[in-house]
């Protein structure tokens, strides 16, 4: 687990070096957004430079280099893991959203199916995950596990399912489902009808026609979803 400073667990040392971290990125984001952002930009780089070791007396934000990327420190693994953790997050936020729950709530979570690693990747982030989700618990279903009615949302191949126990407004849930359902269903016969073009095949690029027939497969997935939410909760 990386630490971060609302982590009692971490060490001193640990949470300097954090910090460092942060100083040091935003003193180079101040430098990326100075041209956009000419005067707070100078303001905070004043405050900021000399904890990031720049002496900055006399200096302008101006007078310093352009950032350059190095290319061999760039860890696309850490970029994927990001990618993961947001994902998650922003579908918890947005079952949040669609329930009308409390940002402040405490949930309990449940993730299922997924790609090879994304248990190991909860593991590693379920702190940031309990944190900047506001979760009570989350856990990773193992194959086979009876998951409880909930409200689901994909994240790739990987399910975000916050049970509704307690939580939903029946009528309005199916509701809201309809919708949904309603919303995909345009997007299944508007890719069928493009997919289905000879003209549009035979002339598009295999790539792009390959993109569009992803784009089908993962809206009839997300179909197929919705209906299954809709049986359960019209059993409830």
């Amino acid at each position: 687990s990386k630490p971060v400073l609302w982590d009692d667990n971490a060490s001193i040392e640990a949470k300097r070096g954090t910090r460092r971290t942060l100083v040091r990125a935003l003193e180079t984001i101040l430098r990326l957004i100075h041209p956009m952002m000419p005067f707070i930009s100078e303001e905070i780089w004043q405050r900021i430079a000399p904890h990031a070791g720049k002496p900055v007396e006399g200096e302008s934000i101006m007078s310093q280099a352009w950032p350059q990327a190095e290319a061999d420190r760039i860890d696309e693994q850490a970029i994927r893991d990001i990618e993961w953790l947001k994902g998650i997050i922003i579908a918890i936020r947005n079952v949040r959203g669609e329930l009308n729950l409390s940002p402040a709530k405490p949930l309990e979570v449940f993730l299922q199916n997924g790609a090879a690693g994304d248990a190991e990747r909860l593991e590693a982030n379920r702190l940031f995950l309990s944190k900047l989700a506001r979760l009570e618990s989350i856990t990773f279903l193992a194959a086979g596990d009876e998951a409880p009615m909930s409200a689901i949302q994909r994240v790739g191949e990987l399910e975000v399912l916050v049970p509704m126990a307690g939580l939903i407004d029946k009528e309005a849930e199916l509701k809201r489902i309809g919708k949904e359902h309603e919303k995909q269903q345009k997007v299944i016969t508007g890719l069928e009808n493009k997919l289905g073009n000879e003209k549009f095949v035979g002339r598009a690029p295999a790539d792009v026609v390959e993109k569009e027939r992803a784009k089908l497969a993962d809206a009839q997935a997300e179909l197929a979803l919705l209906e299954s939410q809709r049986v359960k909760i019209e059993a409830l």
